[in-house]
């Protein structure tokens, strides 16, 4: 493989990176009380001297009590783990990194595993996750702006912290997600509406807000996916035309990235052509696009989840979509998280020492 093309540098607005590897966010449950310790500022670290070109972090919470369903996922708010994220982004400009945080709302969940649940119920478009079940309140027009005001803070206090970019979490049935998706968006009021466009109102307002107290020279990212984990053969966009008019608002509201989330890169996302998601979001909105979706392994991300291993696997179909011009940055997920090093070992030619992903890799900060 001659992956020369992917280690070309890029620029836009704030964000200056040395390649074209993007570290996709993946959930690391490895912050007490939400306070991201030395360890997870280590394990971004190493991830920076292994040489990734832009580090995206794990989905990090904004400042509602029901935004996580999980006590260890990091916060994005408060004293403590505002430090402990300076020091992450601190010891990733130390390797010449660069990085940006996911800030996220998880929405309506299912009950954690462990039993802890936050201290006021869910929060989403209908008090829905799915179709038929309900788990929490439907949010209130108070709500909804109060939480358009947390975005917009944890964003202002990205930059303020030094992060390079922002990423908006609004994909996979999340809070941003839910509002998009007609199953779980019954609202009758101007959040809701029949046509993804008009679903797609409180996305647009994050935007808005984002863009405000961060200001137009920083580089802003939204998370999109078309599937749910709770129905993978959903699409929000049935055609290019409603993926059009989904997408333009978000640029116009002030989106500078679009990171297409599919669970395979390769699969096409219309008939009649073969371009996948993020090749259509740059088709219909010109905008800078990140592909994402089993990127140089055997098995998907989802697969993963449920304890299926996968193997390294060749990036001629990633390389030759590239090279054509479909995309201009690639998300990868599970290779880097086990193992550190493996743009370094692409770049150099060293394939023969690719590992491969097993479910061991999720339950720990491979260093």
């Amino acid at each position: 493989m001659n992956t020369n093309s992917l280690f070309r540098p890029f620029s836009l607005k704030s964000l200056n990176i040395k390649n074209r590897i993007v570290m996709a966010p993946m959930t690391r449950s490895f912050s007490p009380n939400g306070v991201p310790t030395a360890d997870v500022a280590a394990y971004y670290r190493k991830r920076a001297e292994g040489e990734v070109g832009l580090i995206l972090s794990e989905g990090t919470v904004i400042n509602r009590v029901s935004s996580s369903n999980d006590a260890n996922i990091p916060h994005f708010y408060g004293k403590d783990a505002l430090a402990g994220w300076k020091n992450v982004i601190d010891d990733v400009h130390a390797e010449n990194g660069a990085m940006g945080p996911q800030i996220w709302h998880m929405g309506i969940m299912d009950n954690h595993a462990s039993g802890w649940v936050p201290s006021q119920p869910f929060e989403g478009p209908s008090g829905l996750n799915r179709p038929g079940n309900s788990n929490g309140k439907t949010m209130t027009e108070k709500d909804i702006a109060d939480t358009i005001a947390a975005y917009g803070q944890a964003a202002a206090d990205a930059k303020a912290l030094g992060f390079d970019t922002v990423e908006i979490h609004g994909a996979h049935d999340y809070l941003i997600d839910q509002f998009f998706w007609d199953a779980t968006n019954q609202r009758t009021d101007i959040y809701g509406g029949k046509t993804l466009a008009e679903r797609s109102r409180f996305a647009i307002e994050v935007i808005k807000e984002v863009r405000k107290r961060v200001g137009e020279d920083f580089a802003l990212i939204i998370r999109l996916s078309q599937f749910k984990p709770s129905a993978y053969d959903t699409k929000l966009a049935k055609t290019p035309q409603e993926m059009e008019a989904w997408i333009n608002p978000l640029a116009d509201a002030g989106v500078d990235i679009f990171h297409c989330s599919q669970r395979r890169f390769w699969e096409p996302e219309f008939e009649g052509s073969d371009l996948n998601f993020a090749g259509w979001a740059k088709k219909v909105s010109g905008k800078t696009t990140i592909t994402v979706g089993s990127v140089g392994l055997t098995g998907e991300f989802l697969a993963a989840f449920a304890g299926e291993s996968s193997q390294p696997s060749s990036l001629d179909e990633l390389l030759r979509r590239f090279d054509r011009g479909d995309f201009d940055l690639v998300g990868v997920g599970r290779p880097l998280l086990a193992d550190p090093f493996w743009t370094q070992k692409i770049r150099e030619g060293r394939t023969g020492e690719l590992k491969g992903f097993t479910k061991e890799a999720l339950g720990e900060l491979v260093m």
